[in-house]
This record gives C-alpha cells, sequence and structure tokens, in this order.
C-alpha cells in the first residue's frame, strides 16, 4: 500500500463526510420506497444523537419517543449498563462462536430467563423476533408429531416464510404463496378452536396475549380455556411475547395477566438486546427440547450461526439487572396506567377519539366516525380516500409541531399505537397528553391538520 492510500477504518470520519447523503443512499441502494414515504409524510428528519426516551437533531431540539424502534428499546437508547456491558464484552476478547465449546454467557442468560417463567425448562437462543417464532414453530410439530398451527386474524409474528404463514394480515402475505397449511381462527373464538382441534392435526396455537395490530387483549379466561382444549389434543400453547415481554405490559409477560396460564413455548426478542445488539429466545418445557434434540445425531438439528453470540448474551444479562435495579416493570405499569386513563378521560371531549385501551406501556388510541355533520364529512372523504388516514393526520402534528414520535398500529387502521420506552415518567407523560389535546383541538376546529389530509388523499388516489 502506498503512502497515499488508507490508514484504516474511521468510522467517525466516514459519518461526517457522509451522513449528510442517509436519504440519497437509502433511495439508491436500499428499500426505495423508505424515503419516498418518509418525505411525503414529513418524516424524513435528521436525528443526531439519543438517550433515553428522546432523541435531539441538529439544532437541538429535543424529540419524544413514543414508538421504541418499534418496542427494542424497552431501556430507552444508550443505557449506560448496556453499553458498559458490551465494552467489557469486547474487551474481554473471548473465544466467542467456536461451534463446539459451551461458553458461560448463553448458559447465565438462559438461568435469569427461566427464573422469570418458572414452569419452563430451556432456552434456544437465535436472532430476531421472526426466529423466535420459527423456532417454536418447527419444534412444535416436531414434538407433537402433528404439521398444523393455528393464529389468530390480524396476528403479526414475523415475515420469514414460516412466521409469514401465521400472520394475520393479507398485506403481507401476498405475492408470497404458498406458505405453510395453517390455520387463523379469531382471537377469543373458542369454538373455532375447539372445532379446529377436533380434526386431530393440530400441533399448537401461536397467540399474542394483546395484538400489536390495533392493540387487542386476548379476552378474558381466553387464554386459560385455549390451554385447556389444547392439552386435551395433546397440541402446544405457544405465547408469542416478541413485543409484549419483559416488562411491556406492567408484568415480565404479558399473559401473566391471567392467573393459571402456562405457554409451552414462549418467544421473546426485541427489548432483551437493549437496543444494540439482535437477539432472540425460544423458551420450552424440558421434554419439547429433549423430543427435537432426542440424540447426538441431532444435536444441530435446528441451530443459528450467529446464536448466542458473546455480545447478545451479554446485552441480554444488562438488560435484566437493569430491570430488577431500576424496577422497569413496576415503572411500566405505574405510567402506562397514568397515562391510559388520562388519554381515556378525553374520550367524552372529542367526538373522533373512540377508545384507549391496553396495558401497562402499550396503549391503542382508536378513532372513529364523527357525529357532528361539518367532522363527519371530511372524515367521509378520508375514509373513502384510505383508511387510516385520520390517524396519520394525527401522527404528523405530534411529530411536527410537538416533536413527539409515534405511528399507526396497522395498515388501514385508525389507531395510534403508544409503545415507547419503560422508562418514560410523569414529565414524558404531561408532554404527550398536552401535545396531544392540543392536536384534538386542532382536529375538531377545522385547523391546518386538515389540510394535510387533503395531501394525504391526494397522494392515496395516486398510489392506486
Amino acid at each position: 500500500m502506498n503512502d497515499d492510500g488508507p490508514k484504516g477504518f474511521d468510522l467517525a470520519q466516514l459519518l461526517a463526510e457522509r451522513g449528510a447523503e442517509r436519504y440519497e443512499l437509502h433511495t439508491k441502494y436500499l428499500n426505495h420506497q423508505l424515503p419516498r414515504m418518509l418525505h411525503t409524510i414529513g418524516f424524513d428528519k435528521v436525528y443526531e444523537r439519543a438517550e433515553g426516551a428522546h432523541f435531539w437533531d441538529a439544532d437541538g431540539n429535543d424529540y419524544l419517543d413514543m414508538l421504541a424502534g418499534f418496542g427494542v428499546m424497552g431501556l430507552g437508547r444508550h443505557h449506560p449498563v448496556v453499553r458498559k456491558a458490551l465494552h467489557d464484552v469486547l474487551d474481554a476478547s473471548l473465544a466467542d462462536l467456536t461451534r463446539f465449546d459451551c461458553q458461560p454467557l448463553p448458559g447465565l442468560l438462559a438461568e435469569q430467563l427461566l427464573a422469570h417463567s418458572p414452569h419452563l425448562d430451556r432456552v434456544f437462543f437465535g436472532n430476531s423476533g421472526t426466529e423466535a417464532v420459527e423456532t417454536a414453530l418447527k419444534f412444535a410439530r416436531y414434538a407433537t408429531g402433528k404439521p398444523r398451527i393455528l393464529y389468530c386474524t390480524h396476528a403479526f409474528h414475523g415475515l420469514t416464510t414460516g412466521s409469514l404463514s401465521v400472520n394475520g394480515e393479507a398485506g403481507f402475505r401476498d405475492g408470497f404463496a404458498p406458505l405453510l397449511p395453517d390455520t387463523a381462527i379469531e382471537l377469543g373464538d373458542l369454538d373455532a378452536l375447539r372445532r379446529e382441534l377436533k380434526r386431530g392435526d393440530v400441533a399448537g396455537l401461536v397467540v399474542e396475549p394483546i395484538q400489536g395490530k390495533g392493540v387487542h387483549a386476548s379476552p378474558p379466561g381466553f387464554l386459560c380455556a385455549a390451554q385447556e382444549l389444547l392439552r386435551k389434543h395433546k397440541a402446544l400453547l405457544i405465547a408469542d411475547e416478541v413485543q409484549t415481554g419483559l416488562g411491556r405490559t406492567g408484568d415480565f409477560y404479558a399473559y401473566q395477566h391471567e392467573e393459571g396460564v402456562e405457554p409451552d413455548l414462549v418467544c421473546v426478542a426485541k427489548a432483551l438486546s437493549g437496543g444494540y445488539v439482535p437477539v432472540g429466545a425460544t423458551l420450552g418445557k424440558d421434554w419439547i427440547f429433549k423430543r427435537v434434540y432426542s440424540s447426538m445425531d441431532r444435536v444441530l438439528v435446528h441451530s443459528a450461526s450467529f446464536g448466542s453470540n458473546a455480545q447478545a448474551m451479554a446485552a441480554g444479562l444488562a438488560v435484566l439487572a437493569v430491570m430488577e435495579d431500576e424496577e422497569t416493570v413496576a415503572n411500566a405499569r405505574r405510567t402506562g396506567d397514568l397515562l391510559r386513563e388520562r388519554l381515556a378521560a378525553l374520550v367524552g371531549r372529542y367526538e373522533l377519539l373512540h377508545e384507549v385501551r391496553g396495558r401497562g406501556l402499550m396503549i391503542g388510541i382508536e378513532f372513529g366516525r364523527p357525529s357532528s355533520l361539518k367532522l363527519r364529512s371530511r372524515w367521509t372523504m378520508l375514509q373513502a380516500a384510505r383508511k387510516g388516514l385520520f390517524a396519520q393526520m394525527v401522527v404528523v402534528p405530534l411529530l411536527q409541531k410537538h416533536r413527539i414520535l409515534t405511528q399507526v398500529s396497522g395498515d388501514h387502521l385508525e389507531v395510534i399505537k403508544l409503545i415507547p420506552p419503560l422508562v418514560i415518567d410523569e414529565a414524558d407523560v404531561d408532554r404527550f397528553v398536552t401535545a396531544f389535546t392540543a392536536v384534538m383541538d386542532d382536529a375538531h376546529n377545522g385547523g391546518l391538520m386538515w389540510d394535510f389530509g387533503r395531501t394525504l388523499v391526494k397522494q392515496a388516489v395516486a398510489n392506486r
């Protein structure tokens, strides 16, 4: 290499020189529709740094994060304990991923996770939520010797082929057939579950205790009754806690809201990463694991190249330690109750606001058809163009005027989902409620947000 050549890799210099090209680079090399969408709705911000539940732009403006990377940032961004754990594990220069030894960190993290899941015995570590679900689907099929998995309409379990087969949203499934021959039932429909189980080929039911799309909780008693039916027919209950787990709903797992529920397999991911290193985990009963890994010949029958890597395990251990030390689950319950109660108090004040629901810091705000003629005509205009546009009209001014990041809870839904970092406090609740109230005042007074609504209508028509 000559003297004029590169001397090494300098990340800070690279970002300083080319960071401003971020949107152009995405347009040219990645998903070109993402920057297009962000430009259209005015979300094309440039965030310079982040900490906890807040971002800052180049001008020093503070933004409140009520999205948490779709639930990944359970502890907020750049928690010092998680950062230190990652520095420590890198400095340790461990002999990681040899594939033919047993490192201590995976065992220690499994031990800690299982301490919160006393009816479960073993853990498989992968790299994402969809991998955790894929593992559960494979294990359920092999352990029971049956081919079919039941899932719920409107469910979201991931986007790889197996997890897509149990995805209840047609928009994600379209064009990717053939998928696995799995069957949807309505969340809470015990008669449908009973009917499918009688066919004798069901390996299990995979269910989100609270569905991310629309923020719909399973009806009281459903999980217990479903568990009883599944056991009667030698099928498994699989709890997808990828988004709801690790304190999101005010308990360590969302299924713990219903006494007596003990799933056979539990999937977690997202917040376990600390926002740094992708990780997924499938927890299960001993007999299931022993049936899958039934001999030394089958020792690698299910594995992941980067599963159990030291960085991910260190992040997970740090996350669980912080959750205990800082009582994160209790804060999610307390702060979530406060936020939900204050928002629910606004339902009678605004005719466009129909319901506030959820548990802990997983809250759905649903809008609906107003009663007054003037607002109803505007609502009808939006609905004719594309269902879900009003919720987007609320999301945009929350960001542009009040510097609060939120998003709708699914395509064609008039629901905003709040899943902030579990570390938000009462001041953050005040800030959100004040901003949301101002946006709703503007909507009911025929303010500028309706101008943006007309822009969205034109965009929706153009995309048809």
